[in-house]
């Protein structure tokens, strides 16, 4: 299982420490264009440990697997949530499946997009049951016509594979 870095998270209070004395320095001054540059090097290590684990982990699935199956969703609306935006923007999805695709493309695999509206989470992967009114809040539930329990995200993740290489065939 691949576990969640979240770079921004871990260097949130140093981040934050040096913004506030940056604000409290005098506008033109050289102590501030220090404190600038400081801040600035902080925002690009962020960036760059972030863009490192998305190439390491962009190339072991690329390696390992002939298809990659991925749902297409829209990151610019998920963005707009309040209370997710900071963490969907730290993992980069866009980014993730940017770099997927181009290294698919150069190692000779292929990459099979779902649709957005799939409803992969929803829908029991034996017996294709769609569970309509399934809220986000619900991690397990039990299919009504087959009683096969399932995990939200384990589910969802072989019906993206079902789907995806469905589309390929």
């Amino acid at each position: 299982m691949v576990r969640k870095k979240r770079h921004t998270k871990r260097y949130a209070a140093k981040l934050a420490y040096l913004q506030r004395k940056l604000s409290k320095l005098k506008k033109g001054s050289n102590n501030r264009n220090k404190m600038r540059h400081r801040v600035a090097k902080l925002h690009a290590k962020i960036s760059d440990c972030r863009s490192d684990n998305l190439h390491q982990l962009s190339h072991k699935l690329i390696n390992e697997n002939q298809v990659v199956c991925v749902e297409s969703l829209a990151v610019k609306n998920m963005i707009k949530n309040p209370k997710l935006s900071k963490h969907i923007a730290d993992a980069s999805w866009g980014e993730f499946v940017r770099l997927l695709k181009y290294k698919a493309e150069w190692n000779g695999r292929t990459i099979a997009e779902i649709e957005r509206f799939f409803p992969s989470s929803k829908r029991g992967n034996c017996c294709e049951f769609i569970n309509k009114g399934m809220t986000l809040d619900v991690r397990d539930w039990t299919c009504p016509e087959c009683n096969s329990e399932h995990d939200r995200y384990i589910n969802a993740a072989i019906n993206i594979k079902t789907a995806g290489l469905a589309g390929l065939a």
